[in-house]
């Protein structure tokens, strides 16, 4: 390793240990055992390593930046939400600064302390490994470290972590989109993509599993199919396995629109129509579903108040970090959605979203109304 090329995370894999113990010891913190403090200056003797502003002990000043930590700017839906927080930053006065993870979860790591070394505020995370139902002990590390200076406001609460929650209500958007569906008679309905380890994708399958059952229809798992990630691609191979079912469903929900481009395509390819010959739900009503032919019935975010509910907590902690050690915030934006749209056109009619339900017994949350 050349000098020239050591940085914290080569440290750490040398050291055997985390990146977050890397700066812990930087910063002189007290919580490194004797063992792993003396292995870590080592490595960093050994290769003259100089640590950067963060351990040189920058200020206590306040930046006026947010960190954004997105799971996959290709996905409209991470697009969406990250115009929106930029829009919402510019406004209350802040400079956003948005890193990407591409969905590699090693990459999103070294991106969260890329984040942290430039001494942001606050840091929003949206998607990602923090929405595992399952995280590993080093994430858990790594966040716990970032939030003694830096508060963390994600759409997930992983187990051991004290960050703050926004998240939108996913069993509630199930609700729709089936409640749709039910309205038109259909009764064999698949349910195609997503992580059956993201905790967003776990609350829509349970929901669906639910309003399955309470309508007295058998649940058939020949009819939910997993994705290794949430693609077009993803979209049409789970899509064209289905279609071989003898049995075949008489209505789709696809994980969310760029999923749903692909269930579009391979239902095309096997000479089918939508509507005529089976329905297709999406969620997320993003620019792209308006642009499939035909256009997308969707379950869509109004990502507007989503982002500035997102930023406007960040830049409320990150102006005083002792309001973040007196509350446990958990924000469900449980009607920050829009009903579905027509099957063949989306249409003026979508109801806008009704109340949004602050939880947590903060004195800075209330109940807001959307009209």
């Amino acid at each position: 390793m050349a000098k020239e090329r050591a940085n914290i995370y080569t440290i750490a894999k040398e050291a055997g240990v985390s990146p977050a113990t890397v700066s812990r010891v930087l910063t002189n913190n007290a919580r490194v055992s004797k063992e792993k403090r003396e292995k870590v200056q080592s490595v960093i003797q050994k290769y003259g390593y100089t640590p950067n502003a963060l351990a040189q002990g920058l200020s206590n000043s306040k930046t006026r930046s947010i960190g954004l930590m997105i799971a996959d700017i290709y996905s409209p839906f991470y697009s969406a939400v990250a115009t929106e927080c930029e829009k919402a930053a510019d406004k209350a006065g802040y400079l956003l600064l948005m890193l990407t993870s591409l969905g590699d979860p090693e990459l999103e790591k070294k991106q969260l302390m890329k984040l942290y070394e430039q001494q942001v505020d606050a840091i929003i995370v949206v998607g990602g490994v923090i929405d595992r139902i399952a995280v590993d002990e080093e994430y858990v590390e790594q966040l716990n470290h970032i939030l003694e200076s830096t508060p963390i406001i994600a759409t997930n609460r992983p187990v051991g972590v004290r960050n703050c929650k926004i998240h939108l209500d996913e069993g509630g958007s199930m609700d729709l989109a089936m409640d749709y569906l039910f309205s038109l008679g259909h009764e064999k309905i698949a349910i195609i993509g997503g992580r059956k380890d993201a905790k967003s994708t776990l609350e829509k399958r349970m929901r669906y599993r639910t309003m399955i059952r309470q309508r007295g229809i058998v649940y058939r798992e020949d009819y939910v199919f997993d994705s290794i990630d949430y693609s077009n691609d993803s979209g049409y191979n789970c899509t064209k396995e289905l279609l071989k079912n003898p049995d075949r469903p008489t209505a789709i929900v696809a994980i969310n629109d760029f999923t749903a481009a692909g269930v579009l395509r391979a239902i095309h390819d096997e000479g089918l129509r939508v509507p005529q010959d089976i329905s297709v739900v999406a969620f997320d009503n993003t620019y792209l579903s308006g642009a499939l032919t035909p256009a997308l019935t969707s379950v869509g975010a109004n990502y507007t108040e989503f982002a500035k509910h997102l930023v406007e907590l960040a830049a409320l902690l990150g102006r005083d970090m002792h309001l973040y050690f007196g509350i446990a915030v958990c924000v469900v934006l449980e009607d920050c959605r829009e009903a579905v749209v027509g099957v063949v056109q989306r249409t003026a009619e979508s109801q806008r979203a009704a109340d949004i339900v602050l939880a947590g017994g903060s004195e800075f949350f209330h109940l807001l109304h959307i009209f």
